[in-house]
């Protein structure tokens, strides 16, 4: 994908995140249809669905040799990240959106032949919108994100993680990250995987772990932090699949190592 061609693509991408985001906003104190996935907590609603048609249709009108992978069902089935492809969850946060009405994003990544190309990530509700292109930096609201630089001390960090890394859990023993989170400065729990990727890239945060995300969940969200310095990774320090669930590991760069030596591998089942 070439400049001229990411541009594009860009502009246009940008218009439908904000212009599904203004729909939400206007129809978030509506009845809605809400139904259950792979469990209880997995929600998915009307608005998920109708938010992802309006990409897919659109997507598909407007570049029907580009493919789509997302989270309900209205993209492609893919074996690769061969060609253009575009990675979207609707609602990132959909817990937060039905309980909170609030704390929830639109997520896309676009991709060409498995590289990050184009990142959004919409803050619906708070209308904080998170971008990026490959090599030209990110932003929030078209101010220019600073680069993660330095050292960053563990005991000096805050991290985003949810409460189930201190239950028992079948990747990391609960006791070392009982280990963990008393080293650390404090913890944080968003609820959307989208927004904590953003909030690192913004160094609200300066780092976030999850035992399992799909990659709609994380796609835009590598390429904002790939643009201000920082790693993601699985929690042992591996290549992510773009294709399957994974753990996730992203933060300033200086605390990887620390991250998954002293602590994923140490405590690894």
């Amino acid at each position: 994908m070439n400049q001229e061609q990411r541009e594009t693509i860009y502009k246009q991408a940008k218009e439908w995140v904000l212009e599904a985001g203004a729909t939400i906003r206007e129809k978030i104190n509506e009845p809605l249809e809400i139904n259950t996935k792979s469990n209880p907590n997995d929600l998915v609603t009307t608005m998920d669905k109708n938010t992802e048609d309006f990409f897919v249709t659109r997507i598909k009108k407007n570049y029907p040799e580009h493919y789509v992978l997302s989270e309900e069902g209205y993209g492609d089935e893919l074996e690769s990240l061969g060609g253009t492809v575009w990675i979207l969850d609707p609602i990132d946060g959909t817990m937060n959106f039905v309980h909170q009405k609030r704390n929830f994003a639109i997520s896309l990544g676009i991709y060409y032949d498995g590289i990050g190309e184009i990142g959004l990530i919409y803050d619906v509700m708070n209308d904080n919108l998170y971008t990026a292109k490959r090599g030209a930096g990110a932003y929030k609201n078209n101010v220019k994100l600073e680069n993660l630089q330095g050292e960053k001390k563990l005991e000096e960090s805050i991290v985003s993680l949810n409460h189930f890394w201190l239950c028992e859990n079948r990747l990391v023993d609960e006791q070392v990250m009982q280990d963990f989170v008393r080293t650390i400065r404090g913890t944080r729990t968003y609820g959307s995987a989208a927004l904590e990727f953003s909030f690192l890239a913004e160094g609200i945060i300066d780092g976030y772990l999850t035992m399992s995300l799909s990659p709609w969940d994380i796609a835009a969200g590598i390429i904002i932090v790939n643009e201000v310095g920082g790693v993601t990774s699985t929690i042992h320090g591996d290549e992510l699949n773009l294709l399957e669930k994974s753990s996730v590991l992203t933060c300033n760069p200086s605390l990887k190592e620390q991250i998954v030596n002293d602590y994923m591998e140490k405590g690894k089942k």
